[in-house]
């Protein structure tokens, strides 16, 4: 099996992540364009242990089970974070989250 084909297609889905988390407002859609990316990385470690494993000597199935765990815990903590968002603004949009918190005046 010739190896191009899931590198090629772990690149692509990277890519739709990247612009997915670059372009998306909506905090539900950003975190499923990180999965995406996350996806395409395990795509590219599970490649890599079946083609290459034995020339490097370390294997990705490893960490591609730490990935997925990571991804899991990722999606744990975003969902918690933007439902609580949402309770409190009744919107997901992240273009109006403010990162810094400004000083009361009087």
């Amino acid at each position: 099996m010739h190896a191009v084909i899931p590198f090629v297609t772990a690149a692509l889905l990277f890519g739709l992540g990247v612009y997915g988390v670059l372009r998306r407002r909506n905090a539900i859609l950003v975190l499923m364009a990180v999965e995406l990316m996350l996806n395409a990385v395990n795509l590219v470690l599970v490649t890599a242990d079946a083609t290459v494993a034995a020339a490097l000597g370390h294997r990705g199935g490893v960490f591609a089970l730490f990935v997925i765990v990571l991804a899991a815990a990722e999606v744990g903590v975003g969902l918690a974070i933007v439902l609580q968002w949402y309770r409190m603004r009744a919107a997901v949009q992240v273009d109006e989250v403010a990162l810094h918190h400004e000083a009361e005046v009087g």
